[in-house]
This record gives structure tokens, sequence and C-alpha cells, in this order.
């Protein structure tokens, strides 16, 4: 299975998965033929990419949370937050039950602890960011074993935590805040500050979840803001990490990045900006080349990655389709059981 973009399809591919419409029906079924009229309806309505079967060993994608369960959480909270006015907070209350709701749809996954995810990168969608960012603490928080509590409010502040966002008119999608004016800039960096005030007086969030959302950007070191606090407690650190990684590979307030690229930015951070011990606990879950990737490996050959090994993020199975000569092959590699191989490169 791949993920192509429908401007690319030329017809007679089958499909891998269900095509929906943004009222979340079903437009195509998986194994649907694709014929001619059938990609130009898929852009007409505007849907740019659809997973395509391919021949061969097939790539098994691991998610935190269904893409129907996603879909439908995603259309909770947006239509929440887009209805929601400075300081009248009287729908925002339900995220608190939506938290519990993603909350309560991981643990009811086997073995969620102990798997690896295929994290994508994106477009950068606020509504879709804050849910990943809710499954991504989430996963952390269950490994490190802390109280249902402290997992709701982390829950909670994930799924608010960019709420001052809808208060600025800048515009912060894919692009790095150093391209900002001086005066923009200042203005982004007050949007926790700006989350924080329209809560502050609710009652319905714990004053741990306020704390969580109005130091989500605060840094180690003092570099992060608005207040370049270092005392940083636990659970600000755990939102700290994810979103920084769904920020990176989303494009928000930022130049979009891959997967791996956002994967190095922790790591080169680790100790510094970010707490190391939470770091090692994300990268555990997190696949550095998520299933469907084009990567060349040292030995020149390409190939699709298929699937993860579970405590390998960085050695998954691959699908080799060109040798190191650009000669058509079709053989498969794990690279957990050949120690002489590696990813060298991430095709674009």
């Amino acid at each position: 299975m791949k993920l192509c973009m429908v401007d690319e399809l030329t017809g007679e591919e089958t499909l891998a998965k269900d095509v929906f419409t943004i009222e979340y029906k079903i437009l195509l079924s998986e194994g649907t033929v694709l014929k001619h009229e059938y990609i130009e309806k898929l852009k007409e309505l505007n849907i740019r990419q659809v997973y395509i079967k391919e021949e061969g060993p097939d790539t098994k994608t691991v998610m935190i949370l269904k893409e129907d369960v996603e879909e439908s959480f995603k259309s909770k909270v947006k239509s929440i937050l887009e209805k929601h006015t400075y300081s009248h907070n009287n729908k925002l209350v339900e995220l608190c039950q939506t938290a519990d709701y993603i909350i309560t749809n991981i643990l009811e996954e086997e073995e969620v602890v102990e798997k690896i995810y295929d994290i994508k990168e994106r477009s950068s969608d606020i509504y879709e960011h804050s849910i990943n960012l809710c499954s991504l603490a989430t996963i952390v928080a269950l490994k490190m074993e802390l109280p249902q509590e402290t997992v709701h409010d982390i829950g909670v502040s994930c799924l608010l935590h960019d709420l001052g966002l809808r208060y600025l008119a800048i515009e912060y999608s894919d692009q790095d805040l150093s391209d900002l004016s001086e005066k923009e800039l200042a203005e982004y960096k007050k949007h926790p500050i700006y989350a924080y005030s329209a809560l502050r007086d609710e009652t319905w969030i714990s004053e741990e979840s306020k704390n969580m959302i109005l130091y989500h950007h605060e840094r180690l070191d003092g570099s992060g803001y608005p207040l370049k606090a270092t005392d940083i407690c636990k659970e600000c650190r755990i939102i700290q990490i994810c979103d920084a990684f769904d920020e990176k590979i989303c494009g928000i307030g930022c130049r979009r990045k891959k997967v791996y690229e956002a994967v190095e930015y922790l790591k080169s951070n680790k100790d510094i900006k970010f707490d190391g011990k939470i770091v090692d606990i994300f990268l555990e879950f997190t696949a550095v080349y998520p299933a469907g990737t084009i990567v060349k490996t040292n030995e020149g050959e390409t190939g699709v990655v298929l699937y993860q090994n579970k405590q390998f993020p960085d050695r998954p199975v691959i699908r080799i389709t060109k040798d190191r000569n650009g000669i058509a092959v079709d053989k498969v590699k794990d690279l957990a059981e050949i120690n002489n191989v590696y990813v060298e490169e991430v095709i674009e």
C-alpha cells in the first residue's frame, strides 16, 4: 500500500483504503478500481491523496487512533472551537469529555504502550494537531504510569493548548517564526497567555491543566516563551515534547518537516530544551520512517517501508524496489535482522 497524489493517478489503480467525503460518508470503498471519472470526482471534491494497493508485500500502518475515530474527534473539536469567542466558554467544557473519549479509545487497544506507531506529516490543521497531541501525550503518560486524573488533565490541556491561536490574525502555517515581523512574532508568542487568560476563571478545568496550557512553549534552558520559565512540571514537559514534535510534522509556526527530521530535532535538544527521559519514552513508540516512506539504504538500494519492528523504531522492514544501479527488483529486507544495512536517506 502506498499514499498517492490524486493528480498522479492514471486510472486502473486499486484503492487500499476507503475514501470518505467531508461529511465522513464512504465515497469509494477499499478494493475499488479507479476509473478516470472516479479520479475526476476526487479532484472536484478536493481529495488530494488516496491509498493505492501495490503488488507484493503490503504496508502495515499502525495508528494510535483509527482514521474514522480520529475524524470524528476532529469534527467534534473543530465544531466546539470554531464557535468559541474570547471569554464565552460554555461549550468548551465538552472538550473534557472528548479528552476522556480519546483516552478511553486508546486504552481499548491491545498492547497500546508496546507498539511502535506510524505518525505521519500532514497539513497545519490546529484541530487535527490538537487531537494528535492528545494521543501522543496520552501514550507517554500511560508509559510513565501516571495517575488517571493526571492523564485526564493532560488530555484536556492538549485539546485546548492552542486556543489562543484563534485570537490571532497572523499567518503561521508552514513558515518559520523568523519570517514574521518583530510585531507579528511578539503577538504570536502571546497565544499561550491568551488561552490561559480565557480559561483562568473557569472551574471545570483544573489549575494543573491551565498551567500546562500556559507553559506548553516553555523550554528547560529558558529559550521558550511567553515567560522564559525553566521550573517546569513533569506534565508540562510531556506536552512540550509532543507538541514540538507534532508542530514540526504539520507546520505550525515552522516549515513542515519529515518525521525523521522532527525526531532528530528532539534528539539534538535532549537534556537541553527538553527532558531527556521523556524524550526517550516518546521515541520508544515513534517510527522514524513511517510505513509507506520511500527510503534509500546505505547500500544504495531504494525501497518502501512496509512496517515497523517492535522495539526498533529506526530499523523497519523494507520492500526493495530498485537496486544500487536503479534496476527494478522486488525483495524484502528486515533491518532488525541485517546489522550492516540502515536507512541513509528519505526520498522526497
